[in-house]
């Protein structure tokens, strides 16, 4: 059992809180979606109230190791100066002198936001050295970064190994609770709905679901993999052949527990993403052209399975929803998903984004914050994040 913020002694303590606050940063070094940011504002308000010395761990892309003005978290620190005024300060690295003298500096009820953790390669390679000086004048630490504890890093697995006493933030805990109810003990029947473009990335969670599912929804551009494996002609839509032995897996794994699994039957196909002259056309796919997103039959057919479920997983688009000539599919589905009595789990980015789009993000049960960490929780894996805090316990 982890144990929550709410099960431990906090007031007057110092505390590490790692977030995932890797928000989409424009040209102009303004946030376009601080989604990640209000998720833990519940966490942050509570170790306020209970008047905690907070410090704040994040990353932000993928700098590698360099100290890159574009990938500061200074746009983070301004957002956040927003809500919580001069509670909050921000210092400009992440270990060393200056940074263990503003923390010596930091009063209870008061904020204090390291720079960038990828600033320093020793992050990402789980540094002990660096775990140890991130730890140094903790007396807890605080995972409330659920999207980013499926990598083994030094602020996630590290830091534990430094800290006496350990717990999860509101965010952390809504997500393990909400992903759990789903594969654990899920009500019946179980619709899986997975899209998107690389069936690489969905095998492990495919075959942990098939285990629970009842009905299993492919789309995206992964399904036409499925489709020309089956022996139909899909024209010059992307097609994975290097998956091949994993897709005869998955469908000997369907025909043995008997569970419906529904592809494609009809599509909206064009010359290319550019092209604005589009044609909806039953299977198979004419010579050049390329499915970009499902056709009116198969949405018919999609749906009409979506109504019978009572909990619904969806991860990933059902075509190229980011144009508006192929996003019909996509939201027609996140409104059927939106509309039923479902107990309902949306994850990964595009899938989220998709779900805002059609404007029916608040009629979801859950929204997963984690991408990859959702599916790899789906698939059955033990996150690194989480496994430590378990260790500990």
């Amino acid at each position: 059992m982890i144990k929550s913020i709410k099960d431990i002694v906090i007031s007057g303590k110092r505390v590490f809180l790692r977030v995932d606050f890797n928000v989409p940063i424009d040209e102009k070094k303004m946030i376009t979606d601080d989604t990640r940011i209000r998720e833990s504002i519940p966490t942050i308000d509570y170790l306020l109230n209970n008047q905690v010395k907070i410090i704040v761990g994040s990353h932000l892309g993928r700098p590698e190791g360099i100290f890159k003005d574009e990938f500061s978290l200074k746009p983070v620190f301004n957002r956040l100066k927003e809500i919580y005024g001069d509670k909050i300060k921000f210092v400009p690295d992440v270990i060393g002198i200056k940074v263990d003298e503003e923390k010596a500096k930091l009063k209870n009820g008061e904020i204090l936001l390291l720079e960038n953790l990828r600033f320093y390669k020793q992050e990402t390679d789980n540094d002990e050295d660096f775990s140890r000086d991130l730890s140094k004048n903790i007396d807890i630490y605080v995972n409330d970064a659920f999207s980013a504890s499926h990598r083994a890093h030094a602020s996630i697995v590290g830091i534990p190994k430094f800290v006496s006493e350990l717990a999860i933030g509101f965010l952390m805990e809504k997500e393990i609770s909400n992903l759990s109810k789903a594969i654990v003990s899920p009500e019946k029947p179980l619709v899986t709905i997975l899209g998107g473009a690389k069936i690489k990335d969905k095998i492990p969670v495919l075959k942990n679901l098939i285990n629970f599912s009842d009905s299993i929804i492919i789309g995206g551009a992964m399904a036409y993999s499925f489709l020309k494996f089956k022996g139909e002609e899909v024209g010059k839509s992307i097609v994975e052949e290097d998956q091949f032995g994993n897709i005869s897996k998955i469908l000997e794994l369907v025909r043995k527990r008997g569970i419906k699994f529904l592809l494609p039957i009809d599509h909206i196909v064009a010359k290319g993403i550019d092209d604005n002259e589009i044609i909806e056309t039953k299977t198979p796919i004419p010579e050049g052209y390329m499915g970009f997103d499902i056709g009116d039959e198969t949405l018919k057919n999609f749906s009409e399975e979506i109504k019978q479920g009572k909990t619904i997983i969806w991860n990933g688009p059902m075509g190229v929803f980011e144009k508006d000539i192929f996003s019909r599919g996509t939201t027609e589905i996140a409104k059927a998903i939106a509309f039923s009595t479902a107990f309902s789990i949306v994850g990964g980015g595009d899938t989220v984004s998709a779900i805002s789009k059609a404007r029916v993000a608040e009629k979801i049960s859950h929204v997963s914050t984690g991408g990859g960490a959702s599916l790899e929780f789906l698939s059955g894996i033990e996150l690194p994040g989480i496994k430590v805090l378990k260790e500990k316990q």
